[in-house]
């Protein structure tokens, strides 16, 4: 089955409004007609609403890096999924490696606001990843699998989610796992997947870590690799847009 392919460039705490602005008006400017891939960027939240503006019209979707489980309450600093589609948003990113990591996310936190961007009548992009350790245990494909099965919603469909598999280890470090490394990991995704949300042929698996315009090409011509999570190749509008035209 072909499933169009998903560049997603996720800005995380970088650019302020005048930057912002600007690449998001380069990506709308350079993108061409008939593009094989959907192109999606997902600023920090100050400015989800100046870059809503600039991509106003255009074919590049807006996303956010992150919401709270809640639709609204008494959280300090939080903002929720009805918040972001609010301000134009489409897809909110969920789990990154980052927010594990830094804030100590489970896949029970995950697997809930993952659900509220569904309610809110978005597109949530699950991330999944293994530490070093962990691939060098032998454990990787585990990791993922437990991750996948945790964080992915009861009302979650085939064609209502994505999922990003980040290696931890990759993640702006240069470094990426072999390309026979990457399909194996996306055709057991697509298992784990298929399994909790009765079939995968319909959903998107994209790939991030150190993705860049000179290993995209073959990493987006691997049969279960529908997209990138791109980081910092997104914050330059013409790395970020080869990346898309390499899309097949």
């Amino acid at each position: 089955m072909t499933r169009r392919a998903l560049i997603a460039g996720n800005w995380k705490m970088n650019m302020l409004r005048a930057g912002g602005e600007a690449l998001a008006a380069a990506l709308t400017s350079g993108i061409k007609p008939g593009a094989s891939a959907d192109l999606l960027v997902c600023p920090p939240a100050t400015l989800l609403a100046p870059v809503s503006a600039v991509l106003a019209d255009s074919s590049v979707a807006l996303g956010a890096q992150d919401c709270h489980m809640n639709e609204a309450g008494a959280h300090t600093g939080d903002i929720s999924a009805a918040m972001i589609k609010d301000l134009g948003a489409a897809y909110v990113i969920v789990g990154h490696s980052e927010r594990r990591a830094d804030h100590a996310e489970s896949d029970v936190i995950v697997r809930a606001k993952a659900a509220a961007v569904l309610a809110a009548g978005l597109t949530p992009i699950i991330c999944v990843g293994e530490t070093e350790a962990e691939r060098d245990a032998g454990e990787a494909e585990t990791i993922v699998g437990k991750q996948i099965r945790g964080s992915v919603p009861e009302a979650a469909a085939e064609d209502t989610i994505v999922i990003a598999y980040e290696p931890v280890w990759a993640i702006g470090t240069g470094r990426t796992p072999t390309v026979d490394d990457i399909a194996a990991m996306h055709a057991h995704m697509r298992q784990v997947a298929g399994n909790v949300l009765g079939g995968a042929d319909k959903l998107r698996l994209l790939y991030g870590g150190s993705v860049k315009p000179g290993n995209a090409v073959e990493i987006l011509a691997l049969e279960d690799v529908d997209g990138a999570l791109v980081g910092g190749a997104s914050l330059k509008a013409e790395d970020f847009l080869a990346i898309a035209a390499a899309a097949p």
